[in-house]
């Protein structure tokens, strides 16, 4: 834990959250600045900033949590967002995902810039990541 960081305090309820589900390695709240009502945070007990830095076991309830609140929010479209980085739009330097309900009041809005590449570029970046995947 980190005891500057917000989500760490809201953890050990230094800070008031509204609690969703907790299990010994998520917590889950409402996100106080929601894309959409029923706007969900769920965050690993584990303090790291990127997904990377967390460990495997800290991550095995993230999907199951995600699923339990998108069914109590009875949305039928959602996204499940994890941002890595201040570029790739992460506020809070403590890993978290969003499950975020969409409907035709709100939710998230991506504008998604496909890039073209050749099929030689394609099988370059992937040899290239397979070599280090192992």
């Amino acid at each position: 834990m980190d005891s500057k960081c917000i989500f760490c305090k809201i953890i050990k309820q230094e800070i008031k959250s509204f609690k969703l589900v907790e299990t010994d390695t998520v917590y889950s709240f409402l996100d106080i600045g929601p894309l959409n009502e029923g706007h969900a945070l769920i965050i690993p007990k584990y303090h790291g900033q990127k997904v990377h830095d967390i460990p495997d076991e800290y991550l095995r309830d993230i999907v199951p949590v995600a699923k339990k609140i998108a069914k109590a929010i009875g949305c039928e479209n959602y996204n499940i967002l994890q941002n890595n980085g201040r570029l790739a739009h992460q506020e809070v330097m403590h890993v978290h995902f969003h499950v975020i309900p969409k409907d035709e009041n709100g939710g998230l809005i991506i504008k998604w810039p496909v890039k073209k590449l050749s099929e030689e570029k394609l099988k370059s970046i992937h040899e290239e990541i397979l070599s280090k995947l192992n």
